[in-house]
């Protein structure tokens, strides 16, 4: 006979997962340099295996909600979305995991408060507690956000007056509003594209991506996404322009979110397809200009999109252009320093031949197509992290046409759930070991668990 499944025992289990992630957080996470703790010593030790352990029931307890969600008696949206504010809670206080992006965020918000150009300047002009917090690759680099996003991290910083803390709270609450934009947008996009808003929520919203990277992590993708989403919907209605206004700042938080614009002008059809672009670029140039205004930050984020990525990004151009680039060496070329930028140009060449093929040969729904564009900007593109994935998954979640594309994309969710260590920091052997003994041990649990269930079961079936 079967375990029982139902929904109480999937929040259960999540909310363990998280709970766990929030506690090894304490000090395995991305903390404040002051409090971070040598990777040997015993708490930290324990800490990382506490993450790992509660990474795997998270991902143990999504993808049972998912045999709940395809079931007879499938959950309704507002009962995912409350299971959803349950695994999330205890993230709310937690330290920042998986990244030290946040601290970046904080740090540039300090300098447009400042009055530094952050597209000129990277953290170490601010100089201080806050620019100590940033990692030292990036301390030299200008940022590649839009004047939205610093807008948002401009006023946090003065709110919180460069207090860490409350700045981390603070991000961590755009994160979160971002998060709830997602969610309110999603069932709608849903029913448009013909898709279970159900499955949408849990595949694009519960997804243990979102909890790790955009609650756990703060990261600006939950606003950019969060606002791609309600003006998608926006934009299918009666409110064309407020659509395009709404992407257009998403686009100003983070660059991807401009192909949003291709959407809206399918989503209006064939007809007046003409004064469609005219308008949609009319709408989209004069947010820009007035957002851009209102931050006070100048144009510099068009150059600054060109703003260096880690040299150790494991983009499939960044190895391909590492590992040529070293062949090169070796034979003794001169050639070596080119590879890399050579396979990024060839990475955006690819991209934009996909986007086309997508849109002009392929020719889904509009809602797919933006999610299958956005899912090839993040595989080809320079950088590429386990959030990025999000860019696409999002919309492939309201709009794929078959199921078979939804357990490929949620396989590989789980998969890149396991990929970044909670201190953001690249690991080493012993940390892979203790990550791994984390989830082996969370599998042990689940299964005694399992098999507990089972025995009652059986002792009365014989």
């Amino acid at each position: 006979m079967a375990f029982p499944i139902d929904l109480r025992r999937c929040q259960a289990l999540g909310l363990a997962g998280t709970a766990f992630l929030a506690l090894g957080g304490e000090t395995a996470g991305a903390l404040p340099a002051r409090d971070v703790l040598a990777p040997g010593s015993g708490r930290a030790v324990l800490g990382l295996v506490g993450v790992y352990f509660g990474v795997v029931l998270l991902i143990a307890a999504w993808a049972l909600l998912g045999t709940v969600v395809r079931g007879p008696e499938p959950p309704t949206p507002r009962a995912l979305l409350l299971v959803l504010a349950a695994w999330a809670a205890p993230l709310l206080l937690a330290p920042p995991l998986f990244s030290r992006d946040v601290y970046s965020y904080l740090a540039q918000g300090a300098m447009v408060d400042a009055h530094i150009d952050v597209y000129a300047y990277g953290p170490a002009q601010l100089g201080g507690p806050l620019a100590d917090e940033v990692a030292p690759v990036w301390q030299q680099t200008t940022t590649p956000y839009g004047p939205v996003f610093l807008a948002v991290a401009s006023a946090l910083s003065g709110l919180t007056r460069g207090e860490i803390p409350a700045g981390l709270l603070g991000m961590r609450l755009v994160a979160l509003l971002g998060v709830a934009l997602m969610a309110a947008a999603l069932p709608r996009l849903a029913r448009h594209s013909g898709a279970d808003p159900a499955a949408a929520l849990w595949l694009g919203v519960l997804n243990p991506l979102v909890l790790l990277h955009l609650v756990a992590g703060a990261h600006n993708d939950a606003i950019m996404l969060g606002l791609l989403g309600v003006g998608l919907v926006a934009a299918r209605g009666r409110l064309h322009l407020l659509g395009v206004v709404l992407i257009t700042l998403a686009a100003l938080v983070k660059a991807p979110a401009v192909l949003g614009l291709l959407a809206v002008v399918a989503l209006r059809g064939r007809r007046g397809a003409v004064r469609t672009v005219l308008t949609t670029t009319a709408v989209a140039l004069a947010t820009t200009v007035a957002a851009t205004a209102a931050a006070g930050t100048g144009y510099g984020w068009m150059a600054a999109l060109k703003t260096p990525i880690s040299p150790h990004n494991w983009s499939p151009t960044s190895v391909l252009g590492r590992v040529t680039g070293s062949l090169l060496k070796e034979l003794g070329s001169g050639l070596a320093p080119l590879a890399l930028p050579v396979w990024h140009a060839t990475g955006l060449v690819v991209t934009v031949i996909v986007v086309l093929f997508i849109w002009l040969r392929l020719k889904p729904g509009p809602i797919y197509a933006l999610g299958l564009s956005l899912a090839a900007v993040a595989v080809f593109g320079p950088a590429i992290r386990p959030w990025y994935a999000l860019w696409g998954l999002f919309l492939i979640a309201a709009a794929a046409p078959s199921g078979s594309v939804r357990h490929r994309v949620a396989a590989a969710s789980g998969v890149l759930a396991l990929a970044v260590l909670p201190s953001g920091a690249p690991p080493d052997a012993d940390q892979v070991i203790l990550a791994v003994s984390g989830g082996v041990l969370a599998l042990v649990v689940l299964w005694q668990a399992h098999q507990a269930a089972q025995a009652p079961v059986l002792g009365r079936t014989a």
